[in-house]
């Protein structure tokens, strides 16, 4: 079941990610996008303020637990990290792929401020 999970959680993670940086392009996903940028700010913030791990994510959390019971060690704490690392095979710089992850995630909060306002001011005119 864990292997399950793992496999589960690694897909949905990576898609979710994929979402959240491109949700914002189509009209039909905006809604659902600032939901998604929604709750990653709040754990993000709120429950990374309240661990004292600004940037925590529950998924990561509950993913890395599954990893470490099918034996996998050494794991880094993000999984972006440890994501474009599996990829590319390189020993990437943690605080450059939290800065990158966090540009990712401000960038996709301005596009969808800026299409969302535009679209309602557009539709006033």
């Amino acid at each position: 079941m864990n292997v399950f999970l793992d496999y589960f959680l690694t897909l949905f993670h990576s898609a979710f990610v994929l979402f959240v940086l491109t949700g914002w392009m189509f009209k039909s996903t905006r809604k659902v996008h600032i939901i998604a940028i929604g709750l990653i700010l709040v754990a993000w913030l709120g429950i990374g303020w309240y661990k004292g791990v600004i940037g925590y994510c529950p998924l990561t959390d509950w993913h890395w637990d599954i990893k470490r019971e099918l034996g996998e060690r050494n794991i880094p704490s993000s999984f972006i990290e440890y994501m474009l690392e599996k990829i590319t095979g390189l020993d990437l710089n943690r605080k450059l792929v939290d800065i990158g992850t966090a540009v990712g995630l401000i960038l996709s909060v301005l596009c969808a401020g800026y299409v969302n306002l535009s679209s309602r001011f557009s539709k006033k005119n």
